[in-house]
Order: C-alpha cells, then structure tokens, then sequence
C-alpha cells in the first residue's frame, strides 16, 4: 500500500482494513436507499402520513435529486478536499436524515429527510469508490471495488429482510432507525484509521477547470465520458425504479407483503454476487464485457418476470436480476475508475453519477406513473428493459481514453482495463 501521507502521522492502511471499512460505508448506502422501497407499502397503508403511489414515487426521486446534488459536489470538490473528508461528511449527512425521517411527524418532512439522505448518498458512492481504487494495486481495483460494493449490496438486503421479520406488526420508523445508528460508531472509527488518498495528495493544487468537468470533456476523453454517462444513466434508472418499486408491484400482481419483500432481498444476494464475481473475472478478462454482459442479463432476467413463472423460477430470476441490473451499475463505476488515469478518476467517477442520477430521478417517476395508470402490472417489466439494452450499447462502445492535455502527464489505461 501505497504512503498515505505527506506527514507521516498515520500509518498505511493495509488492503483488509481498507475493505472493511469501506464494505461498512458501502453496507450503510444500500440499506438507506433500500429501505425505503422496503417501506413504500407501509407508507402508503399509514394514515397519519397520507401517502399516495404518485407522492411515493416523487419522494422516491427526490433521493435521487439529493444525490445528483451530492455526486457533482462529489466530482467538483474531490481535488480540493480530498476524498477522506468527503466521505465522512457525506455519511455523516445521510445519517442525519435517515434519523430525521424516523421522527418525521409528516410526509413533507420524511420527504425532506429523504433529500438530505440522498445527498449525503451521492457523494459517498463516487467518493468512496474513487478513494478504493486509489489505494488499491494496479490489477486488483476492479476485484476490490467488487469487494467493498459487495457491503452495499449486504445493507440493501437487510432493509428487505428486516421489514420482512418486523412489518406490518411494527412500526415502520424502525427501518430508519436502524439505518442511522450505526453511523454513530463507524465515524468516529472511520476518522481515527482513514489515512487520505495518495493519489489526491499527488494532485494536490492542480485544477480541474469549471467543476472538474474540462478535462473529462477535453479531446481523447470526450467520447469515453459521455458513453459513461449514458451507461450510468441507464443502470441508475434501473437501480432506483425496480428498488422503489418492486415490493409493491410483487404485492399487485398477488403476492403477500412479506413474500414480495423475501423477492427483493434474493435479488440483492444476486447482486452481491454479481459484484464479487463480476469483479474478480473483470481483473482477469477486462471489465468491458463483463458490464455488457450484466446489462443484457439483467434486461432478460425482467422480461421473463413479466411472464409470471412459478414462484421457484420468479426466485431465481429475481437472483439474476440482481447479479444483471444491479451488478452491472456497480461494475460501470468499477469500469469508470479503471478506465480514466488517475488524475481524472475522482471527478470521472462522480461526474458520471452525477449525471447518472438524472435517470435515478426518473425511474421512481415512472413506476409510480406505470402503477398509477391503467396499463398492466407487466408494463413495469416491459419498459424497464429497455434501458439495460441501452447501457449494454453505451458500455460496449467506450473507447481508450488516448489522450489528457492537462497539467499532469497522462497515464497509459491500466491494465485491467484493456481497450478492447
């Protein structure tokens, strides 16, 4: 590992520490934004709080809209403050707000809970995955960005499995409450052994122009920072509209409350898998068809839901479903810090979530929208395919990055990360 800091005051972290507790960051993410998916259909059967499925749904992007916020600060503010400080404010945030709506006596402030929540969400993810990839050896960042996103698919399945085990007989402010307290004993501990970036050290007073965004649109970038964004916009909507959505639309197509929350907790063991797995063989094939091949399963695995198999079949196409669409948006970050040189991965990354969150801000919209209308419950599965056929293309299209005129010499790509 390398020397962490200029100083010297605390020591390299070594690769075991540094997943830990970046699995523990990672953990905390996933079950905040599962949770509320994991409580949609608690929220609207509450009638102090006066839910509907069109306000459920526009507070489901409301957390995307926070963490749009939180990826650009994310990808503008990553080269002045480092990503050691981002990521303690940013879990410190989303913390906060998972307390707050907990308490929330009202709707409108469980809805601004849940922006707050969503921007301390995105500038967590990007800043933490740029800050593993940082710190790990050339050939194993993208098994362990893998790794650490393994623990954000852990805590997204908690959420679905305690509401399982606790709804409808308790409260469902308990979620919440659980979702805000670890924060309390990780931070303090996260500040004392978190050494910062080397990389972010090395870059230290180099700008990157308006936001960070000049040298992700400068020549030889260009093309491989918009196909980014469009993949990350794809994976995102999938992300969100499925994870807001899929209890309840298993509960309108006849399923019970906790079999339909039992569904979405198989399919985030499949996205666990699909993390680990994806990035261990990404190190060693190249991560590029490997995010090509999660998208396009993950479109399929939808599809054949829509047929309604026999509940065995739903459960394992739940599991690929999770290992497709959710794998493949955690493998496209993997795909991003890899592919940029290192002077352009933090901004790279959180510029890509960033504009990926536009399609987190949709996919909520749309389920609301689907299960609002008159259309077919299958209608969801229909169109929600779509977008992975998208990210598929986009994702097989990126290019090399041949070229960075900045102030710092240009990397070659990496070599887990080939251009073809």
């Amino acid at each position: 590992m390398p020397t962490p800091s200029r100083s010297g005051a605390r020591p390299a972290l070594s690769e075991r520490v540094l997943l830990t507790v970046a699995a523990s960051f990672a953990a905390l993410e996933g079950y905040d934004l599962s949770s509320y998916g994991a409580t949609v259909p608690s929220l609207l059967a509450d009638p102090a709080m006066t839910v509907s499925r069109a306000t459920a749904g526009t507070v489901g992007s409301l957390v995307a809209v926070g963490m749009l916020v939180g990826a650009g600060c994310s990808g503008a503010l990553t080269n002045r403050l480092g990503p050691r400080r981002l990521l303690l404010i940013g879990a410190a945030a989303f913390s906060l707000g998972m307390l707050v709506c907990a308490l929330a006596p009202s709707f409108l402030l469980f809805g601004a809970a849940r922006l707050v929540v969503g921007i301390g969400l995105g500038v967590v993810l990007p800043t933490l995955t740029g800050y593993v990839a940082d710190l790990s050896g050339e050939g194993r960042r993208s098994r362990n960005v893998g790794l650490m996103m393994a623990g954000y698919a852990t805590g997204a399945l908690l959420a679905p499995l305690i509401g399982a085990a606790l709804l409808p007989g308790a409260s469902w402010r308990w979620i919440y409450v659980l979702g805000g307290l670890p924060a309390i004993l990780l931070l303090p501990v996260a500040a004392r052994i978190l050494t910062e970036s080397p990389v972010h050290l090395r870059r230290s007073g180099h700008g990157g122009g308006l936001l960070g965004l000049a040298p992700l649109l400068s020549r030889g970038v260009r093309a491989a920072t918009l196909l980014f964004w469009v993949a990350s916009f794809c994976g995102l909507l999938l992300v969100f509209a499925v994870g807001t959505w899929l209890p309840t639309i298993m509960q309108a197509s006849g399923y019970s409350i906790g079999s339909a929350l039992l569904q979405t907790a198989v399919m985030w063991v499949g996205a666990g898998a699909g993390m680990v797995a994806g990035g261990r063989i990404a190190d060693g094939i190249g991560i590029k068809p490997v995010v090509v091949v999660a998208f396009l399963v993950g479109s399929a695995s939808l599809l054949g839901m829509s047929l309604r198999p026999p509940l065995v079949a739903l459960f394992l196409l739940m599991f690929v479903s999770g290992l497709g669409f959710i794998g493949s948006q955690v493998l496209t970050n993997a795909f991003i810090v890899t592919r940029y040189p290192e002077q352009l991965r933090g901004a790279g990354i959180g510029w890509a979530l960033s504009v990926g969150r536009l399609g987190a801000i949709l996919g909520p919209s749309m389920g609301g929208w689907i299960l609002s209308s008159r259309l077919g419950v299958q209608w969801n599965f229909y169109l929600f395919a779509v977008p992975g056929l998208i990210g598929a293309l986009a994702a097989a299209a990126v290019p090399a990055v041949l070229a960075y005129r900045g102030r710092l010499p240009v990397d070659a790509p990496p070599a887990n990360s080939p251009a073809s």
